[in-house]
This record gives C-alpha cells, sequence and structure tokens, in this order.
C-alpha cells in the first residue's frame, strides 16, 4: 500500500489507517454489541493487507477497545504505528467527562500504556477540546510527555485554527484527525490549508461518513442502541438526501472499477493537506474492500463530476 509522511515528522503511514472506535463494544456513543474474535480478524486483516497504523482510544468501549488492539498486536507490536488519545475520562457509573487537565492526560497515558501492553505510543492525541482547561497548559503537558519518550508524536482531533495556532506556538503539531468526507467539508476553508502551510500531517476521520458512503447503507440494520439513531446526518430530509446523493457516485465509481466506499475514500485521499484517512473495520471482509479505497486516483474528470454534484446538493 502507498504510504505518505505525517506531517515533516519522516514517519510514513499507509493511506489508510484502522479505525477502531466500533470495535469498543456498546458505550453511550457506541455502534451496538461487537464480537471480540471478529475485532481481533480484522485487525490481523488489516496488517495482512499492508496498513501499518491503528487509530484508537480509551473511551472507546471504556477502555475495551485499547484492550482488544494489544490482544490482536500481541508479540508484534514493533510491527504497527500506533495512535490513541486522551481527554475523554469516566467513572465507575461510566459517566463520561471531557477533560484536558495535565494531571488527567498524564494519568491517561499511564492507562493506556497498561491496557495497550507497551512502553510507549507513536502518536498521542487529544481527542477533543475542553473550554474549561486552557489549551496552552495541556499541550504543554503533551510535549512534556514527548519529551520524556513515553509518546513519539502529538496531535489533535477536532480542534479549529485558533486552538491549532496556540498549540503551535508551544510545540509542533504532529497531527489533527478531523472529520472529512464528501458529506462534511467544513474542514476545508481554513483548517486543511494551515495544516498544509504548517506541515502538519491530517489523518482524516469517517470518510465514508459512519457508512453513508459506502453504497450500501441499511438503516435498518443498526441497533438500537447505535449512536448513529442521534446523528443528523441520519435524520431525515438529510438521510434521504446523503442516500441520494450517494447513488450519483456509482457511475463514477464503476467506470473506475472501484466501489462508492473506495471511491469515497479516494476522493478524501486527494487533498494535498491528507496524509491518510482512517477507516472502521468490525470483520475481516470489510478489510478487504477499504483497502481498495488506496493505491488510486480520481481523474480530473472524475473530481469535476463530484465537485458538481456535491454543488448540487447543496442547492
Amino acid at each position: 500500500m502507498n504510504e505518505r509522511e505525517l506531517g515533516k515528522s519522516g514517519i510514513q503511514l499507509t493511506e489508510i489507517g484502522l479505525g477502531t472506535w466500533a470495535i469498543g463494544g456498546p458505550w453511550e456513543w457506541g455502534w451496538g454489541k461487537q464480537d471480540d474474535r471478529e475485532s481481533r480478524e480484522a485487525i490481523d486483516r488489516a496488517l495482512e493487507s499492508g496498513i501499518n497504523w491503528i487509530d484508537t482510544a480509551p473511551i472507546y468501549g471504556f477502555g475495551h477497545s485499547e484492550e482488544i488492539v494489544a490482544q490482536a498486536l500481541s508479540g508484534r507490536r514493533g510491527e504497527i504505528f500506533l495512535a490513541t488519545k486522551c481527554g475523554i475520562i469516566w467513572d465507575e457509573q461510566k459517566k463520561t467527562t471531557n477533560t484536558n487537565r495535565a494531571d488527567s492526560i498524564f494519568q491517561e497515558l499511564e492507562n493506556s500504556l497498561k491496557r495497550l501492553q507497551t512502553d510507549f505510543i507513536d502518536l498521542y492525541q487529544i481527542h477533543w477540546p475542553d473550554p474549561r482547561t486552557p489549551v496552552e497548559s495541556s499541550w504543554e503537558a503533551m510535549v512534556q510527555l514527548k519529551k520524556q519518550g513515553k509518546v513519539k508524536y502529538i496531535g489533535v482531533s477536532n480542534f479549529n485554527v485558533r486552538l491549532l495556532e496556540k498549540c503551535e506556538a508551544i510545540g509542533h503539531v504532529d497531527s489533527l484527525q478531523p472529520p472529512y468526507s464528501l458529506l462534511d467539508r467544513r474542514v476545508e476553508s481554513d483548517i486543511l490549508p494551515w495544516c498544509l502551510k504548517n506541515k502538519t500531517g491530517v489523518i482524516a476521520y469517517s470518510p465514508i461518513q459512519n457508512g453513508l458512503l459506502s453504497g450500501k447503507f441499511d438503516r435498518s440494520r443498526l441497533a438500537s442502541d447505535d449512536w448513529r439513531h442521534r446523528s443528523s446526518h441520519f435524520k431525515e430530509p438529510a438521510f434521504s438526501k446523503n442516500l441520494k446523493f450517494t447513488e450519483k457516485l456509482k457511475p463514477i465509481a464503476e467506470r473506475n472499477h472501484k466501489t462508492v466506499l473506495q471511491l469515497a475514500i479516494a476522493w478524501v485521499l486527494m487533498h494535498p493537506a491528507v496524509t491518510a484517512a482512517i477507516v472502521g473495520a468490525r470483520r475481516a471482509s470489510q478489510v478487504e474492500e477499504i483497502v481498495g479505497g488506496a493505491d488510486w486516483k480520481l481523474s480530473e474528470r472524475d473530481m469535476a463530476q463530484i465537485e458538481t454534484l456535491s454543488q448540487e446538493m447543496l442547492k
């Protein structure tokens, strides 16, 4: 699989990284019940397919995603670039709190190291902004962890340009993880240009918009506790509009001998600021289709036609 440098880090990541949000299983923002054996098989298939990095977070299933990743990587930790996050904690009642306090970041890292059964994290990311904590304090903690060698690279997720600039003034932001897809292009106006200018790598999440751009989405198959029931993208009138847009992408995908899902991933990878795309998989069979989104480029004709469809959708 093709590789790209993460910002100016020198690290080469495959164009697709495996996302492990769904394999955490049920929780407040989960995807429903998940079979751990299938999760491990999906990770195995991802590595066999050439994917060289995995993205997880402690909050995914209240630590369960990290534990499953550790099980799957047992004996081969050195083969993979491992990314996890901090900033969302939970109590005994599983009530979540968003906090980026320095002391919390330090403790979260220790907890993640134990769950992941490793002595270092390749990429450590602040999951979400915390308006109650000065971002300067949070980022100074991240820089300290990097100096200590407990994490090799540091990044943020879901940050805007104002917050990115505050972090960059203290220490380089190695990566940004923003949502980016054909159905969510908000980062194009200022965030992606900022990252390109400052050589901050971009690892985009939700490139297939949580399944809507798969070309075969069926809402009736969602578990009753699937967080997508609460998402605006999955409610009318947006839901029907999104599916109609996806249908119009099929002829473009077909002439490239690709699926709509693979086209959606390839489109995200066309942006010059994007290093790679994070794509989740719950089963090994899903990985097989996902990897087909890498190692090819859309033509100028394809991109122009997709842009026309996008603009028509906004009307």
